[in-house]
């Protein structure tokens, strides 16, 4: 599983069972489903509004990637699991990860298990990645609906980023290939 921090605002759109899990509508086969915790786990995710639009924006605890999800329909909160999942393979692949981090991303996805719990450090980051993508929007004169999101992810990945209790910036593409490198598939897929 992977456990998401979700803000109260996004939580309150989710359609969760008792376990934290999301009731979709769709079933997909997941690779790492099992009980324990995935080394991809522990992400954070607000709903944000860009004009006037729903959109998810998740950032990983630990390197601070972040995955953006935008003009989401209330149905469509059912299936985050699959727009975070999207999201995440094809941002990488924005980011420069070759096959290796591609085959050890996909053997660690797994459900999305949401709760409350909240770090202030990395909403902060949330914060602060949602107000550059309001201010780009508006310097650009550009409209959500024409953001390409896995692009979007990468540009807010090519960013330095702060973190309580980390001396230096975190670079999050950097630092996510770093962690996917760590954990390559085994059975040398």
């Amino acid at each position: 599983m992977i456990r998401l921090h979700c803000t109260k605002k996004l939580l309150a759109k989710l359609p969760l069972g008792e376990d934290g899990r999301l009731k979709s509508r769709r079933h997909w086969p997941l690779r790492a489903d099992a009980d324990g915790e995935s080394p991809l786990s522990g992400w954070h995710a607000n709903l944000i509004l860009l004009q006037r639009r729903q959109c998810v924006l998740f950032v990983h605890d630990a390197t601070r990637f972040p995955v953006f999800v935008p003009a989401l329909k209330k149905d469509d909160f059912a299936d985050l699991d699959w727009f975070f999942q999207d999201g995440f393979m094809n941002t990488l692949l924005k980011v420069g990860a070759d096959q290796r981090h591609m085959d050890a991303a996909e053997k660690m996805l797994a459900s999305l298990v949401c709760d409350n719990d909240c770090n202030r450090s990395v909403q902060g980051t949330l914060n602060q990645m949602g107000q550059d993508l309001g201010f780009m929007l508006e310097y650009d004169r550009a409209s959500v609906m024409d953001l390409s999101p896995y692009k979007t992810g990468a540009w807010l990945a090519e960013r330095p980023c702060n973190a309580k209790g980390v001396r230096d910036c975190i670079w999050p593409s950097r630092a996510m290939l770093e962690l996917l490198a760590k954990h390559p598939p085994k059975g040398g897929g």
